[in-house]
């Protein structure tokens, strides 16, 4: 039987940011396995990645490389059920 990969989830954020807290709170609460990039006093990293992305604000949430959003759009996806299969789970 093989085992299914978990998506890669990419966290970017910086402080203070109530939201990035709320989304780090959520992943850990639903024991998703998660990478946190802290560009607090690095805004040109975070205009460039703001940039590539599309998003404005923090956090920046990306599943495989695909964006997922901020932590409202990460929440409304597991309301809705579909963030477990997308992370493989």
């Amino acid at each position: 039987m093989s085992k299914r990969i978990m998506a890669k989830v990419l966290m970017y954020k910086k402080n203070p940011c109530p939201y990035c807290d709320r989304a780090v709170n959520f992943l850990e609460g639903r024991g998703i396995e998660f990478d946190v990039i802290d560009l607090t006093n690095k805004m040109d990293e975070l205009d460039r990645i703001k940039n590539e992305t599309g998003w404005r604000t923090v956090p920046i949430i990306m599943i495989d490389g695909k964006l997922i959003g901020g932590y409202s759009d990460l929440k409304a996806l597991d309301d809705e059920g579909k963030l477990m299969p997308m992370l493989g789970k």
